[in-house]
């Protein structure tokens, strides 16, 4: 890969670990506790992450268990749960928070798979944003007088292979997730 186009390179690698982190936040009927990963508790007086302020646990396949390290923190932490968007009620006995995964109904698992390819397809709508920056990019450079046609010929060649090999990893991904929340 010529060092021109490696800043569009970690541009489709960003575009790609987004959708990954996007992906590992949409739960599939089972208890994953990247759902918790954009809540924030208050803690005296500073947003933190409930990972730096309690014990994550899975201890059976559809109930996440979080045990804070400071009881007074259990308010807290159930709060930001129920203003969240995960659609779950907490349940805690002083202690600990338990939240339990209902199983998914068909109609759901449809929906979150269309949410899944939504969310894949705006992925790639930014990948081939990154190719149309890189083409003009490379046609602005093709005006100057320090690199031939040919040269930018084949450096658009590698944009297009580079933008078609991370949309067919958007692809990938789409139907590994999409098979995930169907497989009941």
């Amino acid at each position: 890969m010529d060092a021109r186009l490696n800043n569009f390179q970690e541009k489709m690698e960003k575009s790609l670990k987004n959708l990954e982190e996007e992906y590992a936040g949409i739960r599939a009927g089972r208890a994953n506790p990247h759902v918790l990963d954009k809540l924030k508790v208050d803690y005296y007086g500073t947003p933190s992450p409930i990972q730096t302020v309690a014990n994550v646990s899975v201890p059976e396949a559809r109930v996440i268990m979080i045990q804070p390290w400071e009881p007074s923190l259990v308010k807290e932490i159930e709060k930001a749960i129920l203003c969240s968007d995960i659609g779950i009620n907490p349940s805690n006995d002083g202690k600990i928070i338990r939240l339990v995964f209902p199983e998914l109904t068909e109609e759901r698992r449809k929906e979150l798979a269309k949410d899944v390819k939504k969310k894949g397809e705006d992925a790639k709508v930014a990948i081939r944003n990154i190719r149309r920056d890189a083409m003009d990019y490379l046609k602005k450079l093709g005006k100057g007088d320090d690199i031939s046609e040919d040269e930018v010929k084949d450096l658009e060649d590698s944009v297009q292979k580079l933008t078609d090999s991370y949309v067919a990893k958007i692809d990938s991904a789409i139907d590994a997730k999409s098979k995930e929340i169907l497989t009941v």
